[in-house]
């Protein structure tokens, strides 16, 4: 055969193979079906926002701030904030039970009618501190309403949910509404620091009276507005995991001496060179698990070239996997990180320090666990002389609850009936909250919070200027009064 024959069909082989594919790409695509619940929009809820509005910033008055040593609480301003909300909400306070929980946590429970498994709604007391106040356009505790926001630490996290409840609650009871299902509100007073006297102590006591809750909702992920790459429309990122916590320690011992006489390598010479190794040697990036199913509700919602890319993963895989690792947010949700956060040593500039201490802060992704981390750093390092411990705190990654479960289905209902055009999409929550001290209950755990976000706003939480919007605040008590509604039998 005639070698230009011969190349003439090779062409016409791989052109016919390219079709092919082209077409199965594009099948993909244009049946890549949208996994959005369809909704009525509901009944209207009634909501005095300006009312509801000036209780949320008379609560942000109270600097209920946690610290890692309990004896340095401010435990009066936590019991003061606890007499407010007896007096904001009143109906709510006659007709569910109160206890105090490990002295200043709260746990709220609405008897229901029915033996039918409860509910359970976390949220938390305590706050940040404000950092330097100068930087605040109001002060981060006087709880001003300005501007057409409420303004202050606690706004966005997470006074919002603790307020928000108890006035959905205020709400119904003012409607004559009777849960059949029992209700437990759960507010720590410690999540900032660990949750280890607040959320355990509540847990170990619904523990003890064999609560197994249908559904938990803690906070997490919000309603983003401009930020998901890809879709238009304002997405609710409905966190169904939680990544594991660690804390490594890193430290080298070394004999020390006079500045003028160093030793090749001294003690933060070789701390240093060992963080460096473990930034270039992250953990293995993976495109599974959760990251894989936040794709694949949002993908269908995607403009088209996007929808191709994250219909043909089996192809396009490697590609997403990269651009994803490409932002700090993409990269999160992908990799157990690894990110040095403490550095100390030496207290002379012509002492030699006889000691080197570093802390790296690990996220654990799920599929991950922490032997397999600490495997990792101390392969990465690979230095004797680089001693490694954990430290106290640690905790593996959360379970994942179906984002196929009639609970996340009367979720994601009641978050687009509340907020219509929101694309709903479960996702990996990358910090950790109270809700892992729950995981013994048993139930399914939803991670999320009906607030709105635009680029620049989640640098707010934990940061300067923390605020939320009147009109959107009314949006969270209309979504939670909606919530318990839907969710009773």
């Amino acid at each position: 055969m005639p070698v230009r024959r011969r190349t003439r069909q090779a062409i016409l082989a791989i052109g016919l193979g390219l079709a092919a594919l082209l077409l199965v790409v594009l099948g993909q695509a244009l049946s890549f079906a949208s996994r959005q619940v369809a909704v009525d929009p509901g009944a209207a809820i009634a909501v005095d926002v300006a009312e509801a509005a000036a209780r949320l910033g008379r609560a942000i008055r109270f600097r209920t701030v946690s610290h890692p040593d309990p004896a340095q609480v401010d435990g009066a301003e936590f019991l003061r904030f606890h007499d407010y909300l007896g007096q904001a909400f009143p109906r709510a306070h006659r007709a569910l039970e109160r206890e105090v929980v490990g002295r200043y946590s709260l746990l709220y429970t609405w008897p229901g009618t029915t033996m039918a498994d409860p509910l359970l709604f976390v949220a938390h007391l305590d706050v940040v501190p404000a950092g330097v106040e100068a930087d605040w356009t109001h002060p981060p505790f006087a709880g001003r309403i300005a501007d057409g926001y409420v303004w202050g630490r606690g706004a966005m996290d997470h006074k919002v949910s603790v307020l928000g409840l108890l006035e959905a609650v205020e709400l119904l009871l003012a409607q004559g509404f009777t849960p059949r299902r029992t209700l437990h509100l759960a507010f720590g007073h410690d999540e900032e620091v660990g949750g280890s006297e607040g959320a355990a102590a509540i847990a170990r006591l619904l523990r003890a009276r064999r609560v197994r809750p249908r559904y938990l909702l803690d906070e997490g992920g919000v309603i983003t507005d401009g930020i998901v790459a890809g879709v238009a429309a304002p997405v609710a990122l409905v966190g169904i995991a939680e990544k594991g916590y660690l804390d490594v320690e890193l430290t080298v011992t070394d004999v020390g001496g006079h500045a003028s006489r160093p030793p090749a390598h001294t003690a933060i010479g070789l701390l240093s060179a060992a963080i460096r190794r473990l930034e270039q040697q992250p953990m293995p990036r993976r495109l599974a698990g959760v990251a894989r199913q936040t794709l694949t509700h949002l993908g269908p919602e995607m403009s088209f070239p996007e929808r191709a890319l994250v219909a043909n993963l089996w192809l396009f895989g490697p590609l997403v996997e990269w651009r994803l690792a490409a932002s700090a947010e993409g990269n999160a949700a992908i990799r157990t990180t690894l990110a040095p956060t403490l550095f100390e040593a030496g207290d002379r500039n012509n002492v030699l320090p006889t000691r080197a201490r570093a802390v790296v802060n690990v996220r654990i992704l799920p599929g991950d666990t922490i032997a397999r981390v600490l495997d990792h750093v101390r392969r990465a390092i690979d230095d004797p002389r680089v001693h490694v411990r954990p430290l106290a705190g640690a905790s593996e990654p959360s379970p994942v609850s179906s984002a196929s479960a009639p609970s996340f289905e009367v979720l994601a209902r009641t978050i687009r009936q509340t907020f219509p055009g929101v694309v709903v999409a479960p996702y990996l929550t990358v910090a950790t909250t109270d809700s892992r001290h729950y995981a013994t209950l048993g139930a399914s755990v939803y991670r999320f919070v009906p607030l709105r976000a635009g680029p620049g706003d989640l640098r707010r939480v934990h940061g300067p200027n923390e605020r939320i919007a009147v009109a959107d605040y009314g949006d969270v008590v209309r979504f939670y009064a909606r919530l318990i509604r839907s969710s009773d039998p």
